[in-house]
């Protein structure tokens, strides 16, 4: 190992036996990936800053970050969600000649966000990305609103999916990594945010859609065609969204002065500060505090990775962390494969389920806008509850996070299958509702198990690449619904195969976080 200054460390003989005790402590199965580290000495020390953060308990601060980084969640469902409500009132407006061209940039704007603040995380740390995405993304979602063009909103989609794209990513890496090991559950719970966002995009395009929308020609053919002045609905949903996100983005910067996370610390070998920013959190909540730069440093010094960390050594030092051992490799390929399904599954369901939602409506009779846009945001409002009862289920000792994704996944599945029978209005609401619920007892649960046991110094790049995979599969599910058709039941049967696939990956999990630590 060697030390900032390059020099081999060596532990003094006297702290051996200290080093020893810490290492005999790390056995109590406490820490996920206790057994699992290829460095014994940042082992050993990730077990003192648990310690620590535990003997600090749940504050206000922790109370806080759920709130503010709540916000990323629910402006990533946001972002997505509005593009695909306003894509075919936009395309009524400058008849594009390939109508799913939103949510590829969309889409592609997450992947880049997710990659680029994911990996980020890691090398320059988790604050800057925190404190500056929220506020790209509310300026482009305003610049969108006004956009002249197919093209240039095509852009700013883009832009401001880009700064949210990361959210998923720094949202849960931040949190976990303040939170008491008691406490964990509550990263399933903040998925409700997820929800929260989507119930404003529903309320929006309620709101704005059935009142300052054109009529699409090909209906009525009496109507006059769609134009700027007739078709503004879609615009104001960004310029309303927009401004929300703007208003979000300040309260983070203004409520909470956020610190680099002490795990982020750790892994850079800032020992030091690692305990600075742990005693400040303590001093200012009267909350008791042993952990001292002395027990961190008899651990001996951790091993200073070769390279330029923003360079490409950098990166890959990152991505081996990530397959360092066998379980840990299997562990990151199977959480890779979920997001990947989940992110092709999610899509052809919920993206396209307006399109759906008008078919069936349509076929037992039902016209109104109004009320499409309205069972719209029931629907979505059905999404909060979900990660709710994931929080639950996840601090159940039989089920744990495992098994409540395996719940979720075949529940989930079951109502695709069953909302194929769908008969009358009433039917089509209620069972959206419940794929609502049941789907987000399973992504709420996904978002959570993936930082967890991710190993701290790559959690960034790990979740970052996972979102990744989910974003690439949102491109080709707009794909697939250019050359296949979203208004028949096929999209569900696919959907409802894909969550079986996922129901079995999730029991097959190799580390299950429950009663454990995050390392």
């Amino acid at each position: 190992m060697t030390s900032k200054e390059g020099d081999e460390a060596k532990v003094p003989e006297e702290d051996v036996e200290q080093l020893s005790l810490e290492a005999a402590s790390i056995q109590n199965g406490e820490d996920i990936l206790q057994l699992e580290h290829t460095d014994p000495v940042l082992n050993a020390k990730m077990h003192l800053v648990n310690d620590a953060i535990d003997e600090i308990g749940f504050t206000t601060y922790q109370w806080k970050l759920f709130v503010l980084n709540g916000f990323g969640y629910a402006v990533d469902s946001l972002i997505l969600l509005i593009q695909s409500i306003i894509a075919d009132r936009a395309a009524l407006e400058f008849k594009p000649s390939y109508p799913k061209g939103m949510t590829i940039a969309a889409y592609s704007g997450m992947l880049a966000g997710a990659l680029f603040w994911g990996i980020g995380a890691d090398v320059i740390g988790r604050k800057l990305a925190f404190n500056v995405s929220l506020m790209i993304c509310s300026v482009f979602a305003i610049l969108a609103g006004a956009s002249p063009n197919w093209y240039v909103l095509g852009l700013f989609i883009a832009l401001s999916s880009f700064g949210a794209g990361g959210n998923l990513v720094l949202d849960t890496t931040v949190f976990l990594e303040y939170l008491p090991s008691k406490d964990q559950w509550l990263l399933t719970l903040m998925a409700l945010w997820w929800g929260i966002g989507q119930l404003i995009a529903g309320l929006f395009a309620w709101g704005f859609i059935p009142k300052f929308s054109c009529t699409d020609p090909s209906i009525d053919t009496t109507a006059a065609p769609c134009s700027y002045s007739n078709n503004k609905g879609w615009r104001y949903i960004w310029y309303a969204s927009g401004s929300l996100v703007f208003v979000m983005s300040i309260l983070r910067i203004t409520v909470i002065r956020l610190n680099e996370t002490p795990k982020y610390l750790l892994g850079r070998g800032a020992d030091a500060e690692v305990v600075e920013t742990l005693k400040g959190i303590a001093t200012r909540y009267n909350r008791p505090f042993s952990l001292t730069l002395e027990k961190l440093s008899a651990c001996g010094a951790t091993a200073a990775p070769s390279g330029s960390r923003f360079g490409i050594s950098g990166v890959m030092v990152h991505l081996r962390g990530l397959l360092a051992t066998p379980r840990i490799a299997i562990s990151t390929f199977l959480i890779w494969v979920s997001w990947a399904l989940i992110g092709l599954a999610y899509p052809l369901y919920n993206v396209f389920l307006p399109s759906y939602l008008a078919s069936r409506g349509a076929l037992f009779g039902e016209t109104s806008a109004y009320i499409t846009w309205r069972n719209y945001a029931l629907s979505n409002m059905c999404s909060i509850f979900g990660p709710i009862l994931a929080g639950y289920l996840c601090s159940v000792k039989f089920l744990g996070r495992k098994y409540t994704m395996v719940l979720g996944a075949l529940a989930t599945m079951a109502f695709f299958f069953a909302y194929t029978q769908v008969r009358n209005n009433a039917q089509n609401l209620g069972f959206t509702c419940v794929i609502s619920f049941w789907l987000n007892v399973y992504y709420g649960t996904l978002y959570a198990y993936t930082p967890e046991v991710l190993p701290s110094a790559h959690r960034g790049t790990g979740n970052g690449i996972a979102v990744g995979f989910n974003r690439m599969m949102g491109i080709l599910s707009a794909v697939i619904a250019t050359v296949a058709d979203t208004n028949t039941p096929v999209p569900i049967y696919i959907c409802a195969a894909l969550y079986i696939v996922m129901a079995g990956i999730a029991a097959v999990f190799p580390f299950e976080p429950y009663g454990r630590r995050s390392s």
